[in-house]
């Protein structure tokens, strides 16, 4: 399956130059546990690196580091991994696998963030694709039961 056709689109940036304390209430009110730094947030732009909830907690407050001066281009995970929106599924789990990532910005052929991919996001789908296929199964059984009375 195609990256633009399961990534969630509502990926949330920011720029390299936004605080730490700035960063964890966006993600506060945005409801997200990452942030996508780009190089120019009032547009898509050009992903640069990622910052998680846990790397605020582990990187800054774990080190006693003051959110109000730290910023996330200070911690950000660098270089970062992407994913083109017209990659297939496989391709994403392997280089999350090659890579020790569990999310990926997605771009456009332009390079600009279109959206995330995260583990999440991927097991949800494989989980969904199982049940289906459990549903095959169990249908064909009640068909061959029915068929041979």
């Amino acid at each position: 399956m195609l990256l633009k056709e399961v990534c969630t689109a509502s990926v949330v940036t920011c720029g390299p130059q936004t605080t730490i304390l700035q960063a964890a209430s966006l993600m506060r009110h945005r409801h997200v546990g990452d942030l996508v730094v780009v190089d120019d947030p009032q547009d898509q732009g050009v992903p640069l690196g990622i910052v998680t909830d846990r790397d605020i907690v582990i990187e800054v407050l774990g080190n006693g580091l003051d959110p109000a001066k730290t910023t996330v281009g200070s911690l950000m995970r660098k270089p970062v991994v992407i994913a083109n929106e017209s990659e297939d599924t496989t391709q994403v789990i392997q280089r999350m696998q090659a890579n020790g990532v569990r999310r990926l910005p997605v771009v456009a052929h332009e390079g600009e963030v279109v959206g995330i991919i995260t583990l999440n996001d991927l097991l949800r789908l494989f989980v969904a694709d199982a049940n289906s296929l459990l549903g095959v199964m169990t249908k064909g059984q009640i068909n061959e039961q029915h068929s041979r009375r």
